[in-house]
């Protein structure tokens, strides 16, 4: 909480009262008042670094200081607001969230061969686009799924 407090405090010694509202209206605070996690992901944002955004709109950030504690110094903010799912990010990016590489989504994007991989999709469970089928045994599987072309090719 201190560092909270000293992050919002330096903002308004180096850019001025005025400018930091401005900041505060532009960059969606307001939205940030029913929805503590916004708020965190925000006030956090303070002095860091944006390194880039992926296709669905998701902004990632890193803040190199001594007062950030070592591990907790990238973080993803997702573009769709309130509604948080870790399966909304790619796997290119995965990797530099979770300190597995250093390369940032976009240098990976850039390496990786275009034969690989099948677009991402999040991950739709208990959303109503999940995949269902019924688990009663005396009925057909094929005719009670709706991905039935899936089981019909294997």
């Amino acid at each position: 909480m201190a560092s909270v407090v000293r992050g919002i405090l330096k903002s308004i010694k180096d850019k001025g009262i005025g400018t930091f509202l401005r900041d505060l209206k532009e960059e969606g605070y307001l939205k940030c008042l029913p929805d503590g996690n916004l708020l965190q992901t925000k006030i956090h944002n303070i002095g860091a670094t944006l390194v880039g955004v992926d296709k669905f709109g998701n902004k990632y950030y890193q803040k190199l200081d001594e007062q950030t504690q070592y591990g907790r110094h990238r973080w993803v903010e997702y573009a769709e607001k309130g509604r948080y799912n870790a399966s909304q990010v790619p796997p290119e990016w995965h990797g530099w969230l979770h300190y597995i590489t250093d390369h940032t989504g976009d240098e990976l994007l850039m390496l990786k061969p275009s034969r690989y991989g099948i677009e991402h999709k999040e991950n739709f469970s208990g959303e109503g686009e999940q995949f269902s089928c019924s688990s009663l045994p005396e009925r057909n599987l094929e005719s009670n799924c709706r991905f039935s072309t899936f089981y019909s090719e294997i």
